[in-house]
């Protein structure tokens, strides 16, 4: 038997135990694509994502750099560097027949003047094998089952800076096929098919966008701006066309840069305009309703390839995105989560729809063997923005090319991800608001701390600045639950000003909360009590002395012992020496402020700081990190010092320096995640019994992936 057919009989095997055991999708490993490039410095991409016909390398599009990057596989797990192919424009696509890759690269010098080639490469060797000319700019590529015909889309998109910027610009779009044989282009085979006067919008000026075929070799096609979907039959004949027609949206946040989750709003009549596409069976497509020019119904659809609307998502593709704190704000008046790309592949029995949203970068998975009645699997973390997806059934993988590349402002850099079906739990969500009595959106998780009933409280920080919240969060369950969401007034009204990063109980059924300042935003460095309905009941600023060496680097955590409050400011304040950050103490009876210094871990890149602060037994425990992402990130641990150090001096004179012990690396829990290690570690709860629950920042889902971890490390 061969290895293929040992893997695929393992599929098959696991397919047919779903009866007694959940199928899963788990991401089990990335890979970063700097590491293809000579440069690792250099701006680098993944977009678009393919296999060989063994399964054992990746190809991906890196628009940056001009080249398609490839990853050796044959361990899912650990993926290695196999170099990048240089080909003399932008590559916009890529599809794989047998161990050769057909990549789409537009060579345009000007929207007006349009150019592009199919290049084939070896994908053992990486060396070019042919090339043909397009005569337009390639936007996407599939190939028949039989792998004897490529198709190209060919988009000549339109210059969004000319005029009004709207379709109706030349030259148009149109289809092109190429014939292959044994792996091998032959361009006198080209056949340019022309789809002009065929759509509501623009008839003249068709931009086709994304294409697939089906097993009877029929092309469907979108074209987005066009609000179309063109069916054409194997020999370029058109057999259908139609709209995409519109969605009348509830129920969802239409307000941009608002820095509030209000899902009570609607879009009417909002056009498809779909992006992704892909064949379910030989008879209906789905499709990835992203938006462009003139709408984005942040939904999926499925079509009969006669026209015939079988299935509308609505607003339900955003709910478990937004339950899973992946909902991105600031797209809000934009087209929301954006559904874009996508793959459909069969795994056993069951046919799964992978569907990327690019803003909200998670993986939307949906059993669609009743393309009729799709139904909602699980939910993936991906990597920022991703574009493309590719399915490997034979090996019961999935891979994902995620675009963005954040290495120039020290962020993330563009991951290709791989994911494995396993008879295994969901890892992921690891914290969502499923099951709660009303739709709660969050985000930006930073302090936290464990109640005597089992719960545990959470504040969102700044990012939610129209929404200060107060999360309760039953860890018992798996995944943790978001039960509730209490919004933090004053007067009646948000409270406004605040950037919550700690939050204690007060011990009589209310809280305490440390806002961190930043004067320079009139945000000022505060205390508060807040009661259970979360109305804030008292304030209390900082004294002179704090005040007068203060950073915007505050308060990051809160806990309280006995009548002493102790926040952790995150890095060196004024008059701290390099190396030394205070603990500050407030006692709440005698209105008395004081300090200790905190010694920090020496970094070689960025900074470090303290990021929470709890009591337990004897000791106090605090989250210390640098800022470090990635590859970078050296320092993600927590510390402990005995209360019997805690004894704060008075300030402004010399304070006393406490012994730190580290009781936890987190930078293996983190890298056991299977994607990058992120920076933000900033929640931390301690249960009666000694649990330590563990929280991550997602920023937002602002120049993030939106990722929340949410885990235990043990009792201490």
């Amino acid at each position: 038997m061969t290895f293929k057919s040992v893997c695929l009989t393992s599929i098959l095997a696991l397919a047919a135990g779903q009866a007694m055991a959940e199928m899963n999708f788990n991401r089990i490993s990335s890979f970063a694509t700097p590491l293809n490039n000579a440069d690792q410095t250099a701006q680098s991409s993944a977009e678009i994502i393919a296999a060989s016909d063994d399964g054992m390398t990746l190809v991906y599009t890196d628009s940056p750099l001009g080249v398609v990057g490839l990853i050796n596989i044959t361990d899912p797990k650990a993926p290695k560097a196999k170099g990048s192919v240089a080909l003399e424009g932008e590559p916009t696509s890529v599809t794989v027949i047998g161990n050769t890759a057909f990549v789409g690269v537009n060579t345009s010098e000007s929207y007006t003047n349009p150019s592009g080639k199919l290049v084939s490469v070896n994908l053992a060797d990486g060396s070019i094998m042919g090339e043909c000319d397009l005569g337009g700019q390639p936007d996407s590529t599939a190939h028949t089952d039989a792998g004897d015909t490529v198709v190209v889309a060919i988009e000549n998109e339109r210059d969004e800076d000319f005029g009004n910027g709207r379709v109706g610009q030349q030259p148009a779009g149109y289809m092109v096929t190429v014939g292959i044989a044994n792996e091998a282009m032959d361009c006198a085979t080209l056949k340019k098919i022309d789809v002009t006067g065929l759509t509501e919008i623009a008839p003249e000026d068709p931009e086709p966008e994304f294409v697939d075929v089906n097993a009877n070799g029929e092309i469907a096609v979108t074209l987005q701006e066009n609000n179309a979907i063109i069916v054409l039959n194997a020999d370029g004949s058109v057999q259908s066309q139609f709209s995409a027609g519109s969605v009348d949206l509830e129920g969802i946040d239409a307000t941009d840069e608002r820095g509030a989750l209000v899902f009570t709003e609607s879009q009417p009549a909002r056009l498809r305009e779909p992006d992704g596409l892909q064949w379910i069976d030989n008879d209906q497509v789905m499709i990835a309703n992203e938006g462009d020019m003139d709408g984005g119904s942040r939904s999926i659809t499925v079509f009969h390839k006669d026209g015939t609307l079988v299935w509308e998502s609505g607003n339900a593709f955003e709910t478990p995105i937004i339950q899973a704190g992946h909902y991105p704000d600031k797209r809000s008046d934009a087209k929301g989560v954006e559904p874009e790309g996508m793959e459909i592949a069969k795994f056993g029995e069951v046919t799964y729809a992978f569907i990327l949203s690019e803003r909200a970068s998670t993986i939307s998975v949906y059993d669609v063997t009743d393309a009729a009645n799709p139904v909602f699997k699980q939910v993936l973390p991906s990597g920022i923005s991703p574009e493309g997806a590719i399915a490997i059934p034979k090996r019961g993988l999935l891979a994902t090319a995620n675009e963005v590349d954040l290495g120039e402002d020290g962020g993330a850099r563009a991951h290709v991800m791989i994911y494995e079906l396993q008879d295994a739990p969901a890892a992921y969500p690891q914290l969502t608001s499923e099951g709660a009595d009303e739709l709660i959106g969050w985000g930006a998780i930073s302090g936290m701390v464990a109640d005597e009933n089992g719960m545990i409280y959470a504040v969102n920080d700044s990012f939610y600045g129209f929404q200060p919240r107060i999360f309760t969060i039953d860890p018992s369950q798996t995944p943790a639950r978001i039960i509730a969401a209490t919004d933090v007034t004053r007067a009646g009204h948000a409270a406004q000003k605040l950037d919550m990063e700690g939050i204690t109980l007060d011990g009589e059924g209310g809280y305490w909360i440390a806002s961190e300042g930043r004067t320079d935003r009139l945000v000022p460095h505060a205390l508060l009590h807040v009661n259970s309905k979360g109305e804030i009941k008292e304030e209390i600023a900082l004294p002179a002395e704090l005040l007068a060496v203060e950073t915007r680097f505050g308060f990051e955590g809160i806990t309280k012992v006995g009548d002493t409050l102790w926040m952790a400011v995150q890095r060196e304040w004024a008059d701290d020496a390099a190396g030394f950050t205070k603990l500050v103490a407030y006692n709440t009876d005698t209105k008395e402020w004081g300090a200790v210094l905190y010694p920090l871990d020496a970094v070689e890149a960025g900074w470090i700081g303290l990021s929470e602060i709890q009591v337990h037994g004897d000791y106090v425990y605090l989250i210390e990190r640098d800022n470090q992402i990635g590859a970078a990130a050296k320092i993600k641990q927590v510390t402990r010092v005995a209360l019997s150090e805690m004894v704060p001096a008075t300030l402004g004179g010399e304070l006393p320096v406490v012994t730190k012990e580290v009781v936890h690396d987190l930078i293996p829990d983190l890298a056991a995640q299977g994607g990058y290690i992120v920076d933000k570690i900033e929640g931390m709860a301690i249960m009666e019994d000694g649990t330590i629950w563990m929280s991550t920042d997602n920023d937002g889902v602002d120049d993030s992936s939106g990722e929340t971890f949410f885990w235990s490390i043990g009792q201490f």
